[in-house]
């Protein structure tokens, strides 16, 4: 299933509606690197988008390199440097206190992707630093269903549809709408990745999982 995304504005690469995206705040992102990084400490943010957490970590005081594909996105950032790059595709001549990548990006039901995408942050972080990764634990996928998950004011977001389309493999579609007349969607595979896949992935690239950071255990932290 390709990426898509429908709806107002530019959509990237992956099908993310980036003025939909350009709504949403952090989720407490900024304070678990803030944990983990060192004051004024060097952080690389992969798919940044359009700076949700970027402009927050630039906040606290941090050296924040941002990388994203679409240059669109990255229009959006401030007070960052910003790299227009795939994420399996980079390679900058530095590493960096902590290398962060949200949104899930490592359930990619490529397996190839996966595997590049973590090779890059083992890459990219520095002897002893953190890489902190937002997963989908397995529990949270075999839970997913056709319906509304969350509202904020003006806006929902909604799983519009979702199949299992071969043995840990899903396919959904989200819907996001704000106020009366803005509505995007976005589709997209997920694979669903249970504890021991997650920490073998890591392992294979040379990391290893230190603990989760969150009680509801979507994000890790892990090391060289």
């Amino acid at each position: 299933m390709a990426k898509t995304g429908t709806g107002p504005g530019p959509i990237t690469p992956d099908g993310s509606p980036v003025e939909f995206y350009s709504l949403l705040k952090p989720l407490g992102e900024p304070e678990l690197v803030a944990q983990v990084t060192p004051p004024g400490g060097s952080v690389l943010e992969l798919g940044s988008g359009v700076g949700r957490v970027t402009h927050p970590l630039v906040g606290l005081g941090f050296e924040v390199v941002a990388v994203d594909e679409s240059a669109e996105m990255l229009a959006r950032v401030r007070g960052a440097r910003t790299v227009p790059a795939r994420i399996e595709e980079l390679r900058l001549d530095q590493r960096f206190d902590t290398v962060m990548m949200a949104s899930q990006l490592v359930n990619t039901a490529d397996d190839a992707v996966r595997r590049q995408l973590l090779d890059t942050c083992a890459r990219h972080v520095k002897p002893g630093g953190a890489v902190l990764i937002q997963w989908m634990t397995a529990e949270r996928h075999d839970a997913w269903r056709v319906g509304p998950i969350r509202s904020d004011g003006d806006m929902t977001i909604t799983m519009a549809a979702v199949e299992e389309v071969s043995p840990g493999i899903f396919h959904a579609t989200m819907r996001y709408t704000y106020g009366d007349d803005k509505v995007w969607t976005q589709s997209f595979s997920s694979k669903r990745l249970t504890d021991h896949d997650l920490a073998a992935e890591l392992a294979a690239v040379g990391l290893r999982l230190e603990r989760f950071l969150t009680e509801d255990r979507t994000w890790v932290l892990a090391a060289s």
